[in-house]
């Protein structure tokens, strides 16, 4: 009899099986973890290497920027014989990274290995391959939710832990745990993950790479620099210009590749293509929120609003963003039961959509923020689980690290869209000569979130409904 709710772990499991489970949700933690390192401690970096805030910002930009370009190199690396060498390599890469953040002896070395930690967000897709291809039929679905949930609800782990350790010993310390953790899951992968079945091929399309690389850079520094659209405009259309024209180059070199690195064919399934769709509005507005609230509480008093709290008591209005993030990941599979797919992502849109009408509505003392993050946790929780059910009910197991790839790429960019979005409509509330936005520009950009949410919503209603991929598995 099928088990309730999202566990991976039913009676009859072997030993090596949980192992894998084990090793892959740690790994994915590890990455979104370590990856998120950056946004508690841009203020304290700016102050210790005695940087700009802005250059500071690059420490969360850069990993990002960078796993968006990993992410869909990876992907297609890992559809071939050698997926087991790349996951432990680039785990490798991390963890030279990690070394460097920690003994960085300059701000240029420390964004160096914040660019090399970065190479590890493109392991989540990778992740999902291994567990649809060595699970049993019927366990690889919820295990893949599993994984999605937890590369976003890893940030809300970070964070806390981040804070304190920066509040008792200074960033070094916070960056030291990122090197523990991926020393520690550099070797559970080494322990665990498996060589892929036989049979498997694949090349990295090189020329391919280049042209998706410098779009997908091109339009994320266009999209996730607020201060390039206020101070330099003409600078912000020429890079989308850009973008525009390396990613229609790319797409037509896809289409003639005999290799290409993402296979457009999987995008001609309207599933799969609206999914993608879904994802990218459905991502502005969970990361605008979330971009929001951690904002509003370190506003100090003196501004007429917010809660001056510092960065570990930030990070913790960020607990029940996780802790409901894994409740709505493990509400997916009995949700997914008794509605279809498209059904269940507008669920879980529908909560996100609550979080941001409440932040609109219910702005103030510290305990809403907490609400407010519990409920979009719920929300991206539900969202981010359903997620790969509506990609991978119509993808070929050998193609499921190349199109979960193609999704996180999309969820980066709606993610930056997000941040960007709150960001521009924060600076074009804050007076001339004033430091902190009018208060009514939260509200305005809880609302712009909101619409976006209503647009995802009525989009997955309309997405075509397809089988569970717990048969295809």
């Amino acid at each position: 009899m099928e088990r309730s709710g999202f566990s991976p772990f039913p009676p009859s499991v072997s030993s090596s099986e949980r192992l894998l489970v084990l090793a892959l949700f740690f790994v994915v933690l590890v990455v979104a973890v370590v990856g998120s390192l950056g946004a508690p401690l841009i203020t304290t970096v700016a102050g210790e290497f005695g940087v700009s805030l802005a250059a500071a910002q690059w420490t969360l930009t850069a990993p990002l920027l960078v796993g968006a370009l990993a992410t869909p190199v990876l992907g297609r690396l890992g559809a071939g014989p050698r997926r087991r060498q790349v996951v432990l390599a680039t785990l490798a890469v991390v963890v030279a990274g990690s070394l460097l953040t920690v003994a960085s002896p300059s701000y240029g070395w420390l964004l160096a290995g914040r660019v090399a930690q970065g190479a590890g967000l493109g392991l989540t897709a990778l992740a999902m391959g291994v567990a649809r291809d060595h699970l049993p039929e019927g366990r690889s679905g919820p295990v893949i939710a599993l994984l999605s949930v937890a590369s976003i609800v890893g940030i809300g782990v970070g964070y806390p832990l981040a804070g304190l350790l920066t509040e008792l010993a200074g960033p070094r310390a916070a960056y030291g745990l990122g090197l523990v953790v991926t020393v520690v899951a550099l070797a559970a992968a080494w322990r665990s993950v498996p060589r892929p079945p036989a049979g498997r091929a694949a090349t990295v399309d090189v020329p391919g790479a280049a042209l998706l690389g410098g779009g997908l850079l091109a339009l994320l520094l266009a999209i996730g620099q607020t201060t390039l659209w206020t101070e330099r405009p003409a600078l912000g259309v020429a890079l989308l210009a850009a973008a525009a024209a390396l990613l229609a180059a790319w797409v037509r070199h896809a289409r003639r590749a005999a290799a290409p690195l993402v296979d457009l064919a999987l995008l001609r399934e309207p599933a799969v293509a609206g999914a993608n769709a879904v994802m990218l509005l459905g991502g502005v507005g969970m990361y605008l929120l979330l971009t929001l609230v951690t904002r509003y509480v370190q506003t100090p008093a003196s501004a007429g609003y917010g809660s001056g709290v510092g960065v570990f008591v930030a990070g913790l209005v960020l607990v029940p963003f996780s802790v409901m993030g894994f409740a709505g990941g493990k509400a997916v599979r009995p949700l997914g039961g008794r509605l279809p797919p498209p059904a269940v992502l507008a669920v879980g849109g529908t909560a996100v959509l609550a979080a941001l009408v409440l932040f609109a509505l219910a702005r103030g003392p510290l305990w809403p923020a907490f609400v407010v993050m519990g409920v979009l946790g719920l929300g991206v929780g539900v969202f981010s689980a359903a997620m790969p059910a509506a990609i991978l009910a119509v993808t070929p197991a050998a193609e499921t690290a190349s199109a979960m790839s193609v999704n996180q790429v999309v969820r980066s960019v709606g993610f930056s869209v997000g941040s960007a979005l709150g960001g521009l409509t924060l600076a074009a509330a804050t007076p001339a000569g004033a430091v902190f936005p009018a208060e009514h520009g939260y509200g305005a950009a809880a609302w712009l979130g909101a619409a976006a949410m209503t647009v995802t919503i009525t989009a997955a209603l309309l997405l075509p409904r397809t089988k569970r991929p717990a048969a295809r598995d």
